[in-house]
């Protein structure tokens, strides 16, 4: 399972140690407000949109708050001596007067933000600001990670950018930066005078004199039962939604990476061909803090949930002896299951499934190597139908290979399965993707800025054969043919039963139905 990774390492043995302490010491508690920011940005439209250290950022179209459960683990990371606050501004709907004037009341030491393609102008107005401040600006994602030098050149106010595993990294780097401020005697670190400081913090980059820095890598967290719990406490728990769920939810990541070879898939950028498990003992107890904190709406967040059979059935097993009150979702492949695994899940407590089924067509779901067969998809659906478990499925318009053609049968295909939810992509070829470096070589890019980078509101993709404003339509009909039927429709009208979502509903019906319709 960890073959050729590194020795696992212990991070919470650090977590006692002195972190920042020395700042009243040196009477600077005036100067900032808070030691370490970490930030999910305002929205540049007021749509909700996904940022995370795990997935591609992209606007939420089926209105999906996603919970900062990533930014949640890098507060765990520092010492109750630091000062530090999270804030989600998705979540709480922080527009950008509200934020800066967050800013100027906090005066952050350490900015630490998240960063995608599809809001990365609009991410860094918020370096910007921190920087003018005093701030000492870091962004981590599944963007910089790839784009480094690009982001480091174009964006100035951001000082670092974290590459690859963000947790150790940040720690060390927040670490060097503070010994560095207190030999100086200074309220901000002045670490361009003392590069060499810096060089032993692997997985960083930043620019001196104009040129890229960028440090050794940094190897996986082999033993993630290592990490803290994160501090789900400091998020705005009660803001975080989804559609099909009646009261507030949030995410526990169970494991991280996965085998399989997707194309498209940006597992390339973040942990490769490498996968690593939390035990189930330690993933309960991340589930019992969320229960006492007052949320039984979990989803167990993974690039491949299943991946570990053992690990599964033993977390299964835990739900049940414990009575634990939870109703609990997780997305998988429909090549890693099967009628026993999906039987114990229902029975403690899970209720949907979201899988990655992409496309109808069994050539182009090999030429981006899927590796599912089309039957498989249905066989997988069927069982868990069986069991009582709700299926969600997304698809994928516009992969390599893809005609007019098979795009009829994707359509088809999603209309023949037991699906009660669809949502249908166009594709994307995300940096440091193998389908990033297929369109480079090909000339399939059609690109204007880093924000047409989005699943939902553009495509970037343009084939001889096919258009990118093609493909978007195509995505807009599949869209429109699978949900205008009676069983998605009445579907529709029955999750808008619960007073706690029906507001929700409407307006991500209303939204939905413009962009169907080509009004995006």
């Amino acid at each position: 399972m960890t073959s050729g990774l590194p020795k696992a390492r212990s991070v919470e043995a650090h977590i006692d140690e002195p972190r920042i302490p020395e700042v009243a010491a040196l009477g600077l508690n005036d100067a900032f407000g808070v030691d370490v920011l970490l930030v999910n940005p305002p929205s540049p439209n007021r749509d909700p949109y996904i940022r995370d250290i795990h997935r591609v950022g992209r606007n939420s179209r089926e209105g999906t708050i996603w919970p900062q459960t990533s930014l949640a683990q890098l507060a765990a990371m520092f010492g109750e001596e630091t000062r530090i606050r999270v804030v989600d501004c998705i979540g709480e709907r922080i527009a950008w007067p509200q934020f800066e004037q967050l800013l100027v009341a906090e005066r952050p030491r350490y900015y630490i933000t998240q960063a995608t393609a599809p809001t990365l102008t609009n991410d860094m107005r918020g370096v910007f600001l921190a920087k003018s401040l005093g701030a000492t600006t870091i962004a981590i994602g599944t963007h910089v990670s790839p784009a480094t030098e690009a982001t480091l050149t174009a964006y100035p106010a951001l000082d670092f950018a974290i590459r690859g595993e963000p947790e150790e990294t940040v720690r060390e780097l927040v670490d060097a930066l503070e010994g560095i401020r207190r030999r100086t005697g200074s309220q901000t670190p002045r670490w361009r005078s003392v590069p060499e400081a810096l060089a032993q913090v692997k997985g960083i980059a930043y620019l001196r004199d104009g040129l890229m820095v960028a440090t050794a890598d940094r190897p996986f967290i082999a033993d993630l039962d290592t990490l803290p719990i994160p501090r789900h406490e400091l998020l705005p728990l009660k803001a975080y939604k989804l559609p099909v769920v009646a009261g507030r939810y949030t995410f526990v990541v169970t494991s991280r990476g996965c085998p399989a070879g997707c194309r498209f898939c940006i597992k390339h950028v973040t942990y490769q061909n490498t996968y690593r498990l939390r035990s189930p003992e330690h993933i309960m107890r991340e589930v019992d803090k969320l229960v006492a904190l007052g949320t039984t709406n979990i989803h167990f967040e993974a690039d491949l949930f299943t991946i570990n059979r053992d690990q599964v059935m033993g977390l299964c097993q835990s739900l049940i002896e414990r009575c634990n009150p939870i109703r609990w979702t997780w997305n998988s492949r429909v090549d890693f299951v099967d009628p026993e695994l999906l039987q114990m899940m229902a029975r403690s407590g899970c209720w949907m499934i979201a899988w990655g089924i992409e496309s109808g067509t069994q050539e182009i779901l090999q030429r981006v190597r899927k590796g599912i067969q089309t039957d498989q998809v249905v066989q997988a659906l069927r069982w868990a139908r069986a069991a009582g478990i709700r299926n969600y499925g997304y698809f994928i318009i516009g992969l390599p290979g893809e005609t007019h053609e098979s795009i009829d049968r994707t359509i088809a295909f999603s209309k023949s399965l037991p699906l009660d939810f669809a949502l249908f992509h166009i594709a994307v070829p995300y940096p440091g993707t193998p389908l990033w470096f297929e369109a480079l070589e090909q000339g399939w890019l059609r690109v204007k800025r880093w924000e047409d980078f989005d699943m939902y509101n553009s495509g970037v993709l343009e084939y001889p054969h096919l258009s990118a404003k093609e493909l978007q339509k195509a995505a807009q009909r599949a869209a429109r043919e699978w949900a205008l039927r009676p069983g998605p429709m009445w579907t529709f009208i029955k999750e808008m039963r619960h007073l706690d979502t029906m507001a929700q509903w409407v307006r991500i019906g209303v939204r939905h139905v413009s962009w169907l319709f080509g009004q995006s």
